[in-house]
């Protein structure tokens, strides 16, 4: 595996986030070595959303990345938001065509796309039940995955009644202040999350985890979280946050490159990635 020697030539794609971590670099920067494509990838934070984006824009940046806080004020930065990101009124991944004079700039959501393309993968059916809890963003992206997906039965469960309360009814779903059974469970709150207040704790009961169908974990580091261990321990199907994080990412390389790795060299990435 060698890198693209750097050139005039080289394209580049970056992230913008309140708070940069290298899980995106090594990501995307492993592929691009091991596919031999001349493309370099770097973190950045910033004070001026607007001009990042204008950046983006006038420096012919091919791709770009979108973390809190910036999901919501870069919608209408760009010239189409596309119904991923519609859907929930954030954005996680812009794409440059460079083709167009000025550069034409796209928003998705591939934490959206990527739920969807899980439940697909492991064969969830629309007809069971789903209980969601958290109501930050990532709950937003896959409450309203779940939701568009035809999975009608559902419940929203927050530790913030306003912000539970007001995704369960944008999205048509039930609100509750504390999780019960439900055939798939989902954690999408820092509660497992290596470094967290909580990292060593399960967010669920052991009668939520073993009445469920399928336990998903959101949280990616460590990929075996509290709530996975207890899952498997329970012999309860497991979505793990691992599986979230490299399809999301996945799925913007395939936006940015044109193309889409295969799932051994996605899991490779994902492994460096969280090294």
């Amino acid at each position: 595996m060698m890198r693209v020697p750097i050139s005039k030539d080289t394209r580049l794609c970056i992230s913008l986030s309140g708070r940069p971590s290298s899980i995106g670099t090594r990501f995307h920067n492993y592929l691009y070595d091991l596919l031999g494509l001349d493309y370099i990838y770097k973190a950045f934070t910033t004070t001026d959303i607007a001009a990042a984006i204008a950046g983006v824009r006038a420096l012919g940046i091919r791709g770009c990345s979108v973390s809190m806080p910036f999901k919501q004020d870069v919608l209408a930065l760009v010239d189409e938001v596309e119904p991923s990101a519609r859907a929930i009124g954030a954005v996680n991944t812009i794409v440059n065509d460079l083709t167009v004079p000025g550069g034409r700039l796209a928003a998705s959501n591939t934490d959206y796309l990527a739920v969807q393309r899980l439940i697909d993968e492991h064969r969830l059916e629309p007809t069971q039940s789903v209980l969601v809890y958290g109501s930050g963003g990532m709950a937003n992206a896959v409450a309203t995955a779940f939701r568009d997906h035809g999975f009608e039965r559902g419940t929203v469960v927050a530790r913030n009644a306003e912000t539970g309360r007001a995704l369960a009814d944008r999205i048509g779903y039930d609100y509750a202040a504390e999780a019960h059974r439900a055939d798939v469970v989902v954690n999408v709150t820092p509660v497992g999350m290596a470094g967290a207040a909580e990292a060593d704790q399960v967010p669920f009961s052991d009668a939520v985890i073993a009445g469920a169908h399928t336990v998903f974990d959101v949280v990616a580091i460590p990929s075996e979280t509290p709530l996975i261990r207890a899952a498997r321990a329970a012999e309860v199907r497991v979505i793990t946050g691992a599986e979230v994080i490299a399809l999301q990412a996945a799925e913007q390389f395939e936006r940015y490159t044109g193309v889409r790795p295969t799932v051994d060299q996605v899991m490779a990435a994902s492994a460096v990635s969280r090294a």
